[in-house]
């Protein structure tokens, strides 16, 4: 998994703070056609809903995507928080339309949306990382946002190679992982 590409013309946008919220989460609640996330940590995460002024969890708005064809996968370091899982038992649907895998070396932060839009940063899918906290309980978080088709294509073949378990097998931590991903790609077969 190691690699290194230069990118002298790679058009992107630095964000900082509550960019963070207006740049990436209304993109995704935007979403059409794909969101694949990765995040050391996933927690409850509130967001503001179509209804200016009112807010909602993430989850109730991944159901919502989910219920318009949108792929939805998240990989993610650890188990979700309890309040996260508390939101997705109530929509005992999104179960089925959201791909849920867990690899306890996930340290990335990506957000890739439609194919078309990527973020990379230091932000968790947390609401004090990405959510609409506000300025006093927000993390400091920095990122980029590209739309450069090179760099999206390599950041997608980086997390399908991890979704799908090419790590795993050379990987020290396998026997610590509850359910490695390679065996999970095998298993679906």
């Amino acid at each position: 998994m190691d690699f290194r590409t230069r990118y002298e013309s790679a058009a992107f946008d630095l964000i900082a703070g509550h960019s963070h919220y207006e740049d990436v989460i209304e993109a995704v609640l935007r979403s059409e056609v794909s969101v694949w996330i990765a995040t050391a940590n996933l927690k409850g995460l509130m967001v503001q809903t179509r209804k200016r002024g009112r807010y909602a969890s993430i989850v109730s708005e991944l159901d919502r995507l989910a219920r318009r064809g949108v792929e939805l996968r998240i990989l993610h370091a650890s188990l979700p928080s309890r309040p996260f899982r508390s939101e997705f038992d109530r929509h005992p649907g999104l179960m089925k339309r959201l791909e849920l895998r867990m690899c306890p070396r996930v340290h990335s932060k990506i957000i890739l949306v439609d194919g078309a839009l990527l973020y990379l940063g230091s932000a968790n899918w947390t609401g004090a990382g990405l959510g609409a906290k506000g300025t006093d309980r927000r993390n400091f978080e920095l990122g980029i946002l590209s739309r450069d088709e090179q760099m999206i294509d390599q950041v997608q073949a980086y997390y399908e190679r991890l979704w799908r378990g090419g790590p795993c097998g050379r990987c020290r931590m396998k026997r610590e992982c509850e359910f490695p991903l390679d065996l999970l790609e095998r298993s679906a077969v």
